[in-house]
C-alpha cells in the first residue's frame, strides 16, 4: 500500500540524514502518481503497481545519495510559479525572490517606465521570466553556459514570455555591443568562495549543483569584480544595478563598486540591503547621469 511504501522510503532517507524525510517521500510519491500532497495522505490504502513502486524506490535512493529533490522531480517553485530545473542550473532559492522584491519596489517607486533590462548570469531563467511577466519588459538573459540558456528558453516558453526573453551566450557582457545602454541590470552571480564550496556547503549543493554557477573564486568576489567593470560600461546614465550577494560581502562589494566605473562615470547611491533574516543580501547602485 501507498502508506507502507511511504514509511519504507522515509526510513531510508532518515538513515541517510535527510532532514524532512517524510515530506520528501510524500512529494516524490505525488510526483510519480500525479497526486497532490493531500491526496497522498488521504489515499494511504492505495495499492501501487510494481512499476510505480520501483520508480519510487529508485528516486528515494537517489535522494539518499543527497541528489537534490528538485533535480529528481525536475522542477522547483519560485515566485509561486513552477520552473523546470536540472543539474545544469542552480535550484532557485528564496534569497533570489528577495532580490526581485527589492527590484520591483524600486521600479514602482522610481522608474515605472523601464522597457528593457539584463538578467546577468541567468541560469534557469527565473529572474528573466519573472521580470518579463511582472514588468512587461524585454529581457536580455545572459549566461556563459549554453546548457543553462537552454533551460532559460524552456522556462520562457513554459510561462509564455518567450517573445520577451532573448538569450545570449556570453562571458558576462563580452558579447554585448559596447554602445548599448541598459536602464536596469539584475544579477545573481557566482559569489560563493572556493573554500566554502569545498568545506561548508551541504552535500546536495557541493556535489550536485553546477560549480560554474557557484564559484566566485578564492574570496567569492571574482565575478562580482568583473560585473562592476561591465556594469560601469553598459548601464545607461541613471541606470540601476541590483545584485544578489553573500551575507558577509557587503562592505567588500561597496569598496569594489566605489572604484570600478570608467573615467567620467561612477556608481552613486550604493547600498547593501539586508534580507528578512538580517543578513546582507542585495547590493544596489545607480550609475551617475552625467559625464564629469
Amino acid at each position: 500500500m501507498l502508506s507502507h511504501l511511504q514509511q519504507e522510503g522515509r526510513k531510508v532517507l532518515e538513515k541517510a540524514g535527510v532532514e524532512q524525510a517524510e515530506l520528501e517521500c510524500v512529494l516524490l510519491l505525488g510526483h510519480i502518481l500525479g497526486l497532490s500532497r493531500t491526496e497522498v495522505y488521504l489515499r494511504g490504502d492505495l495499492v501501487l503497481d510494481e512499476k510505480s513502486r520501483t520508480q519510487f524506490m529508485e528516486c528515494v535512493h537517489r535522494r539518499a545519495h543527497r541528489e537534490p529533490l528538485a533535480y529528481i522531480i525536475g522542477e522547483q517553485e519560485f515566485w509561486s510559479l513552477s520552473f523546470l530545473v536540472n543539474d545544469d542550473v542552480l535550484i532557485p532559492r528564496p534569497e533570489t525572490e528577495f532580490l526581485l522584491e527589492v527590484v520591483f519596489a524600486h521600479i514602482k517607486r522610481h522608474n515605472p517606465s523601464v522597457e528593457r533590462c539584463i538578467d546577468l548570469c541567468c541560469g534557469s531563467g527565473v529572474i528573466a521570466v519573472v521580470l518579463a511577466r511582472q514588468l512587461g519588459v524585454t529581457v536580455l538573459a545572459v549566461d556563459r553556459s549554453s546548457h543553462a540558456l537552454a533551460m532559460t528558453r524552456v522556462n520562457s516558453r513554459r510561462h509564455h514570455v518567450e517573445d520577451a526573453v532573448m538569450v545570449l551566450c556570453s562571458d558576462l557582457l563580452a558579447a554585448v555591443r559596447p554602445d548599448c545602454g541598459f536602464p536596469l541590470i539584475v544579477s545573481n552571480p557566482p559569489y560563493v568562495s572556493r573554500g566554502a564550496i569545498e568545506g561548508e556547503l551541504a552535500p546536495e549543493v557541493a556535489r550536485h549543483e553546477p560549480h560554474l554557477a557557484l564559484d566566485g573564486g578564492v574570496d567569492g568576489l571574482d565575478v562580482i569584480r568583473r560585473i562592476a567593470v561591465d556594469a560601469g560600461r553598459f548601464l545607461a546614465p541613471g541606470g540601476k544595478l541590483f545584485m544578489e550577494c553573500g551575507a558577509d560581502q557587503g562592505e567588500a562589494i561597496e569598496a569594489i563598486f566605489a572604484e570600478a566605473a570608467p573615467p567620467g562615470r561612477f556608481f552613486e547611491n550604493r547600498s547593501i540591503l539586508q534580507d528578512y533574516s538580517g543578513r546582507d543580501r542585495v547590493f544596489r547602485a545607480r550609475m551617475n547621469n552625467y559625464i564629469l
